[in-house]
């Protein structure tokens, strides 16, 4: 039976300790990094090797493809593709040109993703972007009105399942007001409820109707000063879930981040216990992909539905899609080589 998480792997194929791992465990999906990704006939063959493994044609695979400083699949085989605050910027000259320049860019990003088996896009960024927003977001947030995050991110949304990609939104309520690395130390945020509300949160209250979202790894003092909103119920239960109305499955954040302290099954029961359906593990580490594996519950009851009507969202590539066309009219919206 289907497992509550996200695994990643070691390298460009499979080995024969992961592929026991991944039949015995059955994640419910696997999550590729920048060191499984070589060339489009080996994501393909990886891709279809994990779901020959766990037995299921509709596993989820998943990457981080937003561009800019965030992208897995790169040149030579793929374009590089810019910044999401690139078409915020866009958007302060040009409204329209922006709107249509960040559908194209889902549109090419999911379509090479999905040439090659990949159906799960983690974009758009709806983090509102501030002043002092620390760099591991940055350029990644598209705008620092929530307004215009809005708007561009479901651009961005409708362009990535035009190519038959199930979009991601995150971080769930907002990462834009950490000015240190959840990567490698836990942000902790002061800003009271009102203005969390009024801005922060925005974007994904707007945007709540997409099925599949991530979870920041930032304490929300106002909301709770002592646990990190992954591992926090008040957060997911009394903001994500309620006030922000997202009832979709909802993942964390990469367990392995330092900003989550204890030992991975702790880390993984405080992430479930909290209202979080999915687990997301992504290093490859196999002793930790272990730990996480013994202590995750087999999908079941609202999680499992929500998992199910997530992948159920997934629509086919709408036909009659023009590539090297798509790909002329963005560069000339964006003035970008994509080299």
């Amino acid at each position: 039976m289907t497992k509550a998480f996200v695994s990643g792997c070691a390298g460009l194929t499979l080995t024969d300790e992961e592929v026991s791992f991944f039949r015995e465990n059955d994640p419910w999906g696997l999550i590729l990094f920048a060191r499984n990704v070589e060339t489009p006939d080996q994501l393909r063959e990886l891709t279809s090797a994990f779901r020959n493994a766990v037995g299921r044609e509709d596993a989820p695979v998943l990457v981080d493809q937003e561009g800019g400083r965030v992208q897995r699949l790169k040149p030579p085989h793929w374009p590089k593709y810019p910044p999401a605050k690139l078409y915020g910027d866009l958007f302060d000259e040009d409204p329209d040109a922006a709107l249509r320049a960040a559908w194209l860019g889902a549109r090419l990003i999911c379509n090479d993703l999905f040439e090659v088996g990949i159906t799960v896009d983690c974009l758009p960024c709806l983090d509102v972007r501030f002043p002092d927003t620390v760099d591991a977001i940055g350029d990644r947030a598209i705008s620092a009105d929530p307004e215009v995050v809005i708007a561009l991110g479901q651009a961005m949304i409708d362009g990535a399942q035009a190519a038959g990609v199930l979009p991601v939104i995150k971080h769930i309520p907002g990462h834009g007001r950490a000015v240190v690395d959840s990567h490698l130390e836990l942000p902790r945020v002061e800003a009271c409820e009102t203005a969390l509300e009024s801005v922060d949160f925005r974007p994904f209250k707007a945007l709540s109707h997409v099925s599949l979202g991530m979870t920041a790894h930032i304490v929300y003092a106002s909301i709770d000063a002592e646990t990190a909103g992954t591992q926090s119920r008040k957060i997911v239960e009394g903001i994500i879930r309620d006030r922000i109305g997202f009832k979709g499955c909802l993942m964390s954040d990469d367990m392995s981040m330092h900003a989550l302290g204890g030992d991975f099954g702790d880390r993984s029961r405080k992430i479930l216990e909290a209202g979080c359906d999915i687990v997301l593990h992504c290093n490859g580490d196999m002793d930790e992909m272990l730990a996480v594996a013994e202590v995750v519950p087999e999908l079941s009851g609202v999680s499992k539905s929500r998992c199910a009507d997530a992948l159920a969202a997934r629509l086919d590539p709408e036909p009659g899609f023009d590539k090297a066309a798509a790909w002329n009219e963005f560069q000339s919206l964006m003035g970008w080589q994509g080299v």
